[in-house]
């Protein structure tokens, strides 16, 4: 199965929950493909775009009616679900970890357990290069409101509601990508 066609099967032509889909993926990728290029990262361009492609998948899964997608999931797991589906559809192991890792900045095993998130209990924190490039890239993009790119002032905002661990990986990221 190729990229297009997991995204055709999950995110049908004509809807809604598409459009949203590839405007968000499109812009991930771009922006990781302008960090991989500016910073002469050892990344294949190919590789970059579609990790960005598919990080969300998984969102098809989840009950999010306001992006158009009515699945059974809460949206935490879109991470986890995302990897499942592309494991299952025999993607490389790559893609699968981009997509259960890319959440926030990472999560660790005590930040799921502390939350209650309905994820298994375990880390999630982005650890290969390409799945750090883009884990950082997504945060600068939301898939609602005006999606226009965010300023790096409101993504350290957004990341500051979190756990101060999860606005320090942030930081963390920023710092090897700019």
């Amino acid at each position: 199965m190729t990229v297009e066609e997991i995204i055709d099967r999950y995110y049908p032509v004509g809807t809604r929950r598409r459009d949203i889909y590839l405007k968000h993926c499109q812009q991930v990728a771009d922006k990781a493909l302008d960090i991989a290029r500016r910073k002469q990262l050892p990344l294949d361009a190919d590789d970059i775009v579609n990790g960005a492609m598919l990080h969300d998948i998984g969102i098809a899964l989840t009950d999010a009616p306001g992006i158009d997608c009515h699945g059974h999931l809460h949206y935490m797991c879109h991470g986890t679900a995302g990897a499942e589906l592309l494991r299952r559809e025999g993607f490389d192991e790559r893609f699968a970890r981009i997509a259960e890792r890319h959440t926030g900045a990472g999560l660790t095993a005590d930040e799921v357990a502390a939350s209650g998130h309905p994820i298994p209990v375990k880390d999630y924190l982005p650890e290969t290069l390409l799945e750090r490039l883009i884990c950082y890239a997504d945060k600068f993009y939301s898939k609602s409101g005006n999606m226009k790119e965010k300023t790096m002032e409101r993504v350290i905002a957004s990341m500051s509601k979190f756990t101060p661990a999860t606005l320090a990986r942030f930081k963390a990221l920023r710092a090897e990508f700019e």
